[in-house]
């Protein structure tokens, strides 16, 4: 968020509302810049600070921004962000429609306590819908896409910054494969990636496909799965399949999903839906594959043929975002109506429970690896804890402001990292799960 003037609010519509992907802009007294000492104060507001659990106990707040110097309170600001932030609709009035069948949850559970403010972490979106941008691939170690096209890693254990592939300028191969495109590809602006299994592999605006190995040097694998003018790369999604083998599922503009394995880098399956792929995802057991793209109703389809199984009926915007608990009965998908949707396989004719956000598109839905709790991102803002032990009757509600790059989880469901993009307090917000014994840390 960038502090430079309340009333008078940068990037504004013109009806005066802040549009999905918007800066904030706040005022501060001295701001105007007006002599070198205005300069220097401005300066000293909005200089880069983190910000650690002990702290925000001690009443600091967690992105590190100064309300008490400026002219307008934490509350006050909150509740103008809410009546002025627009969230982007396909469908005029969609979140709306579905307003009356959204269930009823108060918030007020604690979960996840905040842990840790990064902000030499600058995420980056680079396309507005689509933020998948932030893998965890332990409690310590986290990927994101920078503000310099490029993925870096962080540790929050020794608080450095690593960068593991910059794609500003030629990406080559150094290994040969079949389709691989040797000559390397220009200037990628990545979409959209994924960590997993070793492996980093991201997508482009024009169908490109990088794939690298973490523990090897250089890139393995280009490519561009498609030369359609809707090219786009909307998802990717590394697994295991049956025989325990590694493969990846990419979505994409051009309607189609497609299935590669890792050992050759071939092209298993290409699935052509009828409309734009946004999202999808593999069930637990790999039989089967949610399909979210331009269309209201999703698909459940066998992940084997691309054959529907069910259409997902109930959404009444774009699906962005979906994911499976893991026991592989119950699936959650997300929608720019700013409802979480739960389906259960065994029963698709409706939904069996509507979670509402508050002011922006459900852009990114985990589960954690216990399956415990759904997590899910607004566009800004928020980021929803629900317990699914308990049938999503309690929540906790993660409140700070900015876009959200993505979300992740650590393997071992202990941490949550939050990625904000702001022009000022761009960070990696750390969150770590509460347990029995939490209390004990006060006297460490």
């Amino acid at each position: 968020m960038s502090i430079n003037g309340v009333e008078e609010l940068e990037y504004m519509d013109e009806e005066g509302e802040m549009e999905e992907g918007d800066f904030v802009v706040l005022e501060y007294p001295n701001a105007a810049g007006n002599g070198e000492e205005e300069d220097d104060e401005y300066a000293q507001l909005i200089r880069i600070t983190d910000t650690s659990a002990v702290e925000a106990r001690r009443g600091k707040d967690i992105q590190g921004i100064p309300w008490e110097r400026l002219q307008v309170t934490r509350q006050e600001y909150r509740k103008t962000r809410v009546e002025q932030y627009k969230n982007y609709e396909n469908f005029p009035n969609s979140s709306e429609l579905v307003e009356k069948t959204c269930k009823r949850v108060k918030k007020g559970s604690t979960y996840y306590d905040f842990q840790y403010n990064a902000r030499a972490v600058n995420p980056l979106i680079l396309h507005f819908q689509l933020r998948n941008l932030v893998w965890a691939t332990s409690k310590h170690d986290v990927y994101f896409m920078s503000d310099a096209s490029a993925v870096y890693h962080w540790s929050s254990l020794s608080h450095k910054l690593t960068e593991v592939l910059n794609f500003s300028g030629h990406v080559t191969p150094v290994e040969r494969y079949k389709g691989s495109v040797q000559e390397g590809l220009f200037g990628v602006n990545v979409t959209t990636f994924t960590v997993d299994e070793g492996l980093l592999i991201a997508g482009g605006f024009q169908g490109e496909l990088i794939c690298k190995a973490l523990d090897r040097q250089g890139v393995s694998f280009c490519a561009r799965t498609t030369f359609d003018e809707n090219a786009i790369t909307n998802a990717i999604e590394i697994y295991k399949d049956f025989r325990g083998g590694t493969h990846f599922m990419v979505a994409n503009n051009d309607c189609g999903v497609r299935e590669f394995d890792v050992e050759k880098f071939q092209l298993l399956n290409h699935f052509r839906f009828p409309w734009s792929v946004n999202h999808t995802s593999i069930s637990p057991d790999r039989k089967f594959m949610t399909v979210l793209g331009d269309d209201r109703d999703g698909l459940l389809v066998d992940s084997q043929n691309g054959k529907e199984i069910s259409k997902l009926s109930g959404h009444v915007d774009y699906s962005f975002a979906s994911a499976w608990h893991p026991n592989g009965l119950y699936f959650a998908t997300g929608n720019q109506d700013k409802s979480c949707r739960i389906w259960d396989v065994r029963n698709l004719s409706s939904s069996l429970s509507v979670l509402k956000g508050n002011i922006g598109a459900i852009r990114s839905v985990r589960y954690s690896p216990d399956g415990q709790f759904l997590f899910f991102a607004e566009a800004a803002d928020f980021v929803h804890v629900y317990n699914s032990a308990l049938n999503y009757n309690k929540r906790q509600e993660i409140d700070f402001f900015g876009e959200i790059s993505g979300i992740s989880l650590g393997p071992d469901d202990d941490s949550l990292y939050i990625g904000v993009w702001d022009r000022v307090y761009a960070s990696l917000l750390h969150f770590k799960r509460r347990h029995a014994y939490e209390y004990f840390d006060f006297f460490v």
